[in-house]
């Protein structure tokens, strides 16, 4: 398969933002793969994707499946370029002290573990060939709490310092992370969730949300490297990339878009 943009890895492809991305990737030229647990909406993304795309069906959450999807990708279309961390769950909704233990921890398992094992599988490649781009897909709630959402929020927060901390031992070695907030795209997760969150409702009532191909251009911007001086720093669709990147200096002097504590 020929690539303009070399060969990038999706996880939570089959459907809504990873869709999307995947989508929007491929008509830039990349050679895409998609994967999930799901066969069917992964064929669905590779027919909408025109054969551009291909589908390796598996459990980001599982780290021998994880190993397994990083090489089938590898020997049908080459190294991976570029990792969008996408694949991700929203519950358990409701107060924290009743939510079910088990529920809550497989929160962590899906938004946290998943994109850890993806990035420990494809980072040594990466780091020999001193050439690769990383994207994990946030959320507004990394950066502060909300109701009712303490196991969403607190795995997204833990990806975003993890794409730091991760983007400060890879610098060295030419390789580039970002964390990324789609804004309110309105996937299936959303609309589990509009029913128990009132915020989440009135967003949506005030047409707030976001087309997947908004969140895929941002992707297709942070994948060309444009925005390497940057990395480790979080983008979202709400602000202009390039003019964030065109003051890089300025954003780095004053520690924007990381995650701080705010002295007294």
């Amino acid at each position: 398969m020929n690539a303009g943009g070399g060969v990038a890895l999706v996880t939570g492809g089959g459907r809504g933002i990873g869709r999307g991305i995947a989508l929007g990737l491929a008509r830039e030229g990349w050679a895409v793969a998609v994967t999930a647990r799901s066969a069917d909406q992964l064929d669905e993304t590779v027919k909408l994707a025109e054969g551009r795309a291909m589908a390796v069906a598996g459990d980001i959450a599982d780290s021998a499946s994880v190993k397994r999807v990083v090489r089938e990708v590898e020997k049908e279309l080459g190294p991976v370029d570029l990792l969008v961390n996408n694949a991700g769950t929203g519950g358990p909704f409701g107060p924290f002290w009743e939510n079910d233990p088990e529920d809550w921890w497989r929160c962590q398992e899906v938004n946290l573990r998943g994109p850890m094992l993806c990035c420990r599988e494809v980072l040594p490649g990466m780091i020999a060939r001193k050439h690769g781009r990383i994207v994990n897909v946030v959320s507004g709630a990394g950066g502060q709490a909300f109701p009712d959402m303490s196991a969403y929020v607190a795995s997204k927060t833990a990806l975003v310092r993890l794409s730091e901390q991760l983007a400060l031992e890879v610098e060295p070695h030419g390789v580039s992370v970002f964390p990324m907030r789609p804004g309110l795209v309105r996937t299936a997760m959303v609309e589990e969730g509009r029913g128990r969150l009132p915020f989440l409702q009135k967003m949506l009532d005030d047409g707030m949300d976001v087309a997947p191909d908004v969140v895929a251009g941002l992707v297709v911007f942070l994948a060309s490297g444009r925005a390497d001086a940057l990395s480790g720093r979080l983008f979202s669709v709400w602000e202009d990339a390039e003019e964030i990147v065109r003051q890089a200096e300025d954003v780095k002097a004053r520690e924007l878009y990381l995650l701080r504590a705010r002295p007294l």
